[in-house]
């Protein structure tokens, strides 16, 4: 392949990785943010979203586990794509609520290491429902197939469902950046991160706002488990696996900030896809891009702890 190719390739891999890590990082960005509350299940909501949009959209074969315990090898609705996507943004951002409301409101003047306890314990609870029930074993999600064929750019086999996913990341980011930042529900959200007793003195019920952040956030991580899916075989510990990346994507862009994140995530991204695709002559360096994920943390937070675009805290 010629330079020009090979750096739209990486373009397109980058942007692709990035956009998985955004959309987990912003929701994980705007309840840590505005509510100072560390959700180590978020990694849960993703696989959440993985797995029902997979029941909703094509199916689910069972080898292992309860399921088949039942008579049952196949699960699921085949209602395609589209449905799945609209559905798990409904579930989760429900589930959402239901996780805000009686669990992490219980916790918001707990210590952090409380929360982590906590949240963590209920991604590995759901983690192992998930294992108990559909078994072990990876589920193939196929990509939609009006976006499965290849870009039309010779010497570049990347599926078109690549560019959807940067396409539906950058309308759900850009939708959830102009509620917070231009609307009266923003408002009062960013208002309740500064002083929510002040809020609350101006008669503003600011648990409702919080709980419709949560949602939010959880609904994003629930897209995200979706239009990941179809890139790579899904199974109960992916949630696990993705959440560290998010928590990088926060830190490294800055706690609350919805352009950081977004910023950072593109880093990321495009740090694995370089990596991914170089070679040293006969050496190649995909075996160290998840290290350099790290390598890009340690520096950007040794010259900026607050992150990119984060908000530097003055001490009293």
């Amino acid at each position: 392949m010629s330079l020009a190719t090979d750096v739209v390739s990486i373009l397109l891999n980058g942007f692709q990785q990035g956009a998985i890590y955004v959309l987990l990082a912003v929701g994980l960005s705007i309840i840590l943010g505005t509510l100072d509350f560390v959700n180590f299940a978020h990694g849960a909501l993703y696989i959440i979203g993985a797995y029902f949009g997979l029941y909703v959209a094509q199916g689910i074969t069972v080898h292992e586990g309860y399921a088949t315990a039942l008579g049952l090898s196949q699960l699921g609705l085949g209602a395609g794509f589209i449905v799945a996507l609209v559905a798990v943004s409904v579930v989760v951002f429900a589930v959402g609520l239901l996780f805000e409301r009686f669990i992490a409101r219980k916790f918001y003047d707990r210590p952090d290491t409380d929360q982590i306890l906590v949240t963590f314990g209920l991604a590995i609870i759901v983690q192992e429902i998930l294992r108990v029930t559909f078994g072990s074993s990876s589920q193939p999600f196929d990509q939609p197939a009006w976006a499965s064929g290849p870009i039309p750019i010779p010497g570049i086999a990347i599926s078109e469902w690549r560019v959807y996913i940067v396409v539906i990341t950058a309308v759900l980011v850009a939708g959830v950046y102009a509620l917070v930042e231009y609307t009266d529900f923003g408002l009062v959200v960013r208002a309740g991160t500064v002083d929510a007793e002040m809020v609350r003195l101006l008669g503003i019920k600011i648990t409702r706002p919080y709980l419709v952040v949560f949602g939010i956030g959880s609904a994003l991580a629930g897209v995200a488990g979706v239009v990941g899916g179809p890139l790579s075989p899904i199974n109960p510990s992916a949630g696990t696996d993705i959440l560290v990346p998010a928590f990088l994507t926060v830190v490294i862009g800055g706690v609350g900030s919805i352009r950081g994140a977004v910023l950072a995530g593109l880093t990321l991204g495009m740090t694995q896809a370089v990596l991914i695709q170089t070679s040293i002559g006969a050496y190649n360096l995909a075996p160290w891009s998840k290290v350099g994920i790290y390598a890009i943390a340690a520096v950007i937070l040794l010259v900026r702890p607050q992150g990119l675009l984060g908000e530097e805290v003055v001490g009293a």
